[in-house]
C-alpha cells in the first residue's frame, strides 16, 4: 500500500477558508514572460538553470545521477513515514533560517551562496514587486527551509534538493538529465514504468507521490503546525521545485482543475526564486527585525520539525 499523509494533510481540507483569491496574479499567463522580476546585477534570465557547462557542472550532474537513481516509490514512502510525523525537532522559523546559513545546494548551477542568503534574496525581490503582500514575502522567505533535512539530520542532498518529479509512474523525458532514471530500479516496474502508472487520470498532484525533498517536508511543517499562510503560499512551497510541470508543462495527465487554477501563483514565485539568484548578498542583520516580526503573524513562535 502506498502510504502518503496527504489524507491528513491535504491543503484544500486545510485552509480553503483562509485563501486569499486576489484573482490571477497576471491578467493573461501569455504576459507572464514580459513581466518577470528583474535581478540586481542585470543577468540575463537565459544565464540561468545551465545544465550544459555552468561553473558547477561537475557537482550537479554528479547530484542528479544520485536523485534519479535513489528516489524510487519505495524510498518516498520510508521518507515519509521518517518525518511526517514531525517529531524529530521544536524551533523557531527564524532559528531553523539560521541553520541555513552553512548550507549551499549542490543541485543548484546558478548560485553557491547560502541557502540564507538564497531566502532573503528570493524574499526581497518578492517584496520590491509585491509590497501589499506581506504573505507572498513570507512564503519566499521560508519556501526552501525544507533544507534543514540536511543540516539537522545529515541527510544526503540527492534527498533534499534538487528539481522534484513524480514517482510511480513514468519519469517525463523533461526532467533535467533525464537519461540518468535508467538506473533507477522504478524504471523497470512494468506498473510504475506506464504513464499513469499507479495513478488515475487527473488524479490531482494533491494525490500523487512526488520525490521526497524539501518542498513536501516543508508543505506539512506549515499545515501540521497551522500556519495562517494561503492557500496560493501552500502551494508555492510545495510544488515549487516541481518544474517538468510548472516550466515544461509534463504531467497535465495527472492534474486537477485545482491544480490548474494554483499554476499561475506557482509560476510567479518562480520568477523570483529563480531570477533573484542574481541579486546582491542581502545583511542578514539588517533585514531580521523586519522578517523576525512577520513570520510571527502566520506561524508560532516554536514550530514542531
Amino acid at each position: 500500500r502506498v502510504s502518503i499523509f496527504f489524507d491528513m494533510l491535504d491543503c484544500e481540507s486545510h485552509v480553503c477558508a483562509q485563501s486569499w483569491h486576489m484573482g490571477n496574479p497576471l491578467l493573461d499567463l501569455d504576459e507572464w514572460q514580459d513581466t518577470l522580476y528583474k535581478n540586481e546585477r542585470g543577468k540575463s534570465k537565459d544565464e540561468f538553470r545551465n545544465y550544459t557547462d555552468s561553473q558547477q557542472q561537475k557537482r550537479v550532474t554528479e547530484f542528479y545521477q544520485l536523485q534519479h537513481q535513489n528516489q524510487t516509490v519505495e524510498y518516498v514512502q520510508r521518507a515519509h513515514e521518517k518525518y511526517g510525523h514531525l517529531d524529530h525537532d521544536v524551533m523557531g522559523i527564524w532559528e531553523a533560517l539560521e541553520e541555513l546559513d552553512s548550507l549551499a545546494d549542490d543541485s543548484d548551477p546558478d548560485t553557491d551562496v547560502s541557502q540564507l542568503q538564497h531566502a532573503l534574496m528570493t524574499a526581497e525581490a518578492i517584496r520590491k514587486k509585491h509590497p501589499e503582500k506581506e504573505w507572498f514575502a513570507v512564503t519566499g522567505l521560508i519556501h526552501d527551509l525544507g533544507k534543514v533535512l540536511s543540516v539537522k539530520w545529515n541527510e544526503p542532498q540527492w534527498a533534499v534538493v534538487g528539481d522534484t518529479f513524480p514517482v510511480g509512474c513514468q519519469f517525463s523525458d523533461k526532467c533535467v538529465f533525464s537519461e540518468t532514471f535508467f538506473d533507477n530500479p522504478d524504471f523497470k516496474n512494468p506498473i510504475y514504468a506506464s504513464k499513469y502508472g499507479m495513478y488515475k487520470s487527473n488524479v490531482g498532484l494533491s494525490n500523487v507521490l512526488m520525490s521526497w525533498g524539501h518542498d513536501e517536508y516543508m508543505y506539512q511543517v506549515c499545515v501540521q503546525n497551522g500556519c495562517n499562510l494561503p492557500l496560493e503560499a501552500l502551494y508555492m512551497i510545495r510544488f515549487h521545485s516541481f518544474y517538468p510541470w510548472h516550466k515544461e508543462g509534463e504531467y497535465k495527465h495527472l492534474e486537477d482543475a485545482h491544480d490548474r487554477l494554483m499554476l499561475p501563483w506557482v509560476k510567479e514565485f518562480n520568477q523570483f526564486d529563480l531570477y533573484s539568484k542574481g541579486d546582491e548578498v542581502k545583511d542578514v542583520d539588517e533585514l531580521s527585525e523586519y522578517y523576525q516580526k512577520a513570520i510571527l503573524k502566520y506561524f508560532p513562535a516554536k514550530v514542531r520539525w
